[in-house]
């Protein structure tokens, strides 16, 4: 059986890659460009895929493809449509970087409220070696503990997160975009209420017509001006060119954000063109990647391969 992965560089450097050797002839392309799809396909009976496009040309020119992997939990790079009707099984992973994701959430959120960089580099240049008394006080920061941390998407991630947001002793509140009413213990609050209470909102909401460009300037607007945003989710959900301009009128204290609408990002992106800079924390997409988290995807891959070939 040959199986060919398209982009196995956004995995890294994975110490379980053999687990996808051991099940047959095992190609691993580092990146793949959507012209080069269907070539690189032929003669593959598994394709495995994070972002490259898998269209219906590519599958229709393709008569050995059984089975499409995608080694992600969106599966809106694979044309479902075309494989349904060609017969071709799509199989995705869920729920392997729940821990990862919400790691990285509260990494984004105390960085950009304790200002440490900011402090590193205040001391590691030699400002604090010149001062006269043991501290410096140049940016407040203010404690979770009490605060209203707001959740905007209350799935495996949310729920992983609002359990440590608990555990700082903040309140958690959560909205619901599609309206649903979860049997937990937090609280659900209509969009003006989580908006205008929060002091923390964290989305971890999918792209849907309910969320694409739910946070635009008029709803950053109703927000506290010390409150935080975070993003890990999906680059869509915040108006990218209005969160810029929220940042630079001083709307809100700061944003941190993983995630972007096109990405790898252009350098003339609004993130990039910020006149306050200090008020915004960016990853390049990074959440999701944690050793483990790569790890346990990788294995969950086979696993799905391994259920195709048993039937």
């Amino acid at each position: 059986m040959k199986i060919v992965f398209l982009d196995a560089r956004t995995l890294g450097d994975v110490p379980n890659l053999g687990e996808l050797n051991a099940l047959g002839q095992t190609i691993l392309h580092p990146d793949t460009q959507l012209e080069q799809v269907a070539e690189r396909i032929q003669g593959a009976e598994v394709v495995i895929t994070n972002k490259v496009k898998v269209t219906r040309e590519a599958m229709a020119s393709t008569p050995t493809l059984k089975l499409i992997c995608v080694a992600a939990t969106g599966t809106n790079n694979v044309d479902l449509t075309a494989a349904h009707e060609l017969g071709i099984q799509v199989k995705n992973v869920k729920g392997y970087s729940t821990d990862s994701v919400a790691q990285q959430t509260f990494a984004l959120l105390l960085a950009l409220l304790n200002s440490t960089a900011y402090y590193d580099d205040y001391v590691k240049t030699g400002e604090y070696s010149n001062e006269r008394i043991f501290t410096h006080l140049g940016r407040p920061y203010w404690e979770l503990n009490g605060k209203r941390f707001g959740i905007l998407g209350l799935g495996e991630i949310g729920r992983q997160v609002a359990r440590i947001a608990l555990a700082f002793g903040a309140e958690v509140v959560y909205f619901s975009a599609s309206g649903q009413e979860y049997n937990v213990i937090y609280e659900r609050l209509e969009l003006d209420e989580f908006l205008k209470t929060c002091d923390v909102i964290s989305i971890h909401a999918p792209l849907s017509a309910e969320t694409e460009n739910l946070l635009n300037y008029a709803r950053i607007s109703q927000m506290k001006p010390t409150a935080l945003l975070l993003n890990t989710s999906r680059g869509g959900i915040v108006n990218e060119a209005d969160l810029a301009k929220a940042l630079d009128d001083e709307l809100i204290a700061g944003a941190a954000i993983d995630v972007f609408t096109q990405e790898p990002i252009p350098a003339s992106h609004p993130y990039m063109q910020l006149q306050k800079k200090e008020k915004l924390l960016l990853a390049p997409h990074i959440a999701w990647s944690s050793i483990e988290a790569r790890t346990r995807l990788v294995h969950k891959v086979a696993e799905n391969i391994r259920g195709y070939l048993a039937g």
